[in-house]
């Protein structure tokens, strides 16, 4: 890299963390009604119980899904890739679906948390992905990429079972609970999602330059001394426990983790020392503005920030079909 390129990177990851706490400090101030930090009253307890704690798990959730986002297309090579591509969040979703269906079904009024249950779905696809791979000697990348695909259709399908089988109020919960949002998220919310993301954005970013010979090939990344296999099951865990964390927390979200990559290559290039930053910091307030507009186009109702950012990502995608085939 040259001392001017790594002067223009640093220029624009500079500008997009002063965007970041701009965007943070903004953020928490729309609504329904303009707030700001010295408010008194209900106003006091909007402001700091409700928005500010929000805002930070928006900006984290982007953050780990664009990282993970990132990590997928530089080991699949594939720049579709996304943070689900190997199914845990279908597996979490279905999780969630179940506890809904549990509870409405078992007497004695017995509560089962669609969080924990969502976490336990993340791990069994984890196990059941590794495990399928595992029986195959010198399994690939693109058998993990089947077995996850595999596995992603196998619990759509076990959630639209639940679905026909459920009545029309538990069909509207597990249908708001697959569209993606931030509706009640607290301070201890955020803090049970911290242990999931903060550990594997640390993880990746020590990665940099492990990521840019991955993405190179796996010849290429063996023969410059890269623990292949021991690394690439590292960022899958990591990474898997990432996406079943935040969709215990608030549902699945997609596209996020496909656009913010993209641009941020658009920006920085494709070496991961300047775009690991990017990505996450992008991927951060990307999310918190949908976040913020999801619940303020149409106040006091809200649009669950998974529909918003389909909107945004769909385009989005059909522009990345349409620029690979020229």
């Amino acid at each position: 890299m040259s001392a001017l390129t790594m002067k223009t990177r640093a220029s624009v990851i500079g500008v997009l963390g002063l965007l970041a706490v701009v965007i943070l400090l903004l953020s928490p101030c729309v609504g329904m009604k303009w707030i700001f930090p010295y408010a008194n009253g209900l106003d006091s307890e909007i402001f700091w119980k409700i928005r500010l704690p929000r805002v930070f798990a928006s900006f984290l959730v982007g953050a780990g899904l664009a990282a993970c986002g990132m990590v997928f297309q530089a080991m699949f090579r594939s720049p579709l890739a996304t943070p689900f591509t190997l199914g845990v969040a279908s597996g979490a979703s279905f999780g969630a679906v179940l506890a809904v269906l549990l509870t409405s079904v078992l007497p004695y009024g017995i509560y089962f948390p669609p969080g924990v249950f969502a976490l336990i779905g993340a791990a069994v696809t984890i196990f059941l992905v590794y495990g399928l791979t595992g029986m195959k000697r010198n399994a690939s990348i693109n058998t993990l990429l089947l077995a996850g695909v595999a596995m992603n259709y196998f619990f759509g399908s076990a959630v639209a079972f639940i679905q026909y089988l459920s009545d029309f109020t538990n069909v509207f919960r597990i249908l708001h609970s697959l569209m993606g949002d931030f509706e009640g998220v607290d301070y201890n919310s955020l803090l049970q999602l911290l242990p999931f993301v903060l550990p594997g954005l640390l993880l990746i970013a020590c990665l940099p330059y492990e990521l840019n010979l991955i993405a190179m090939g796996d010849e290429i990344a063996q023969s410059r001394g890269v623990a292949l296999q021991n690394i690439r099951k590292a960022l899958f865990f990591c990474t898997s426990l990432m996406v079943g964390g935040i969709v215990a927390l608030c549902g699945p979200i997609g596209f996020v983790g496909m656009m913010a990559p993209h641009i941020c290559r658009l920006l920085v290039g494709s070496d991961h020392r300047a775009l690991i930053p990017a990505t996450m910091l992008l991927g951060g307030v990307l999310l918190t503005v949908c976040d913020t507009l999801a619940r303020t186009i149409i106040a006091p109702a809200e649009i669950p920030v998974g529909v918003l950012t389909a909107l945004l990502g769909c385009p989005f995608f059909l522009w990345l079909l349409l620029k690979g085939r020229t």
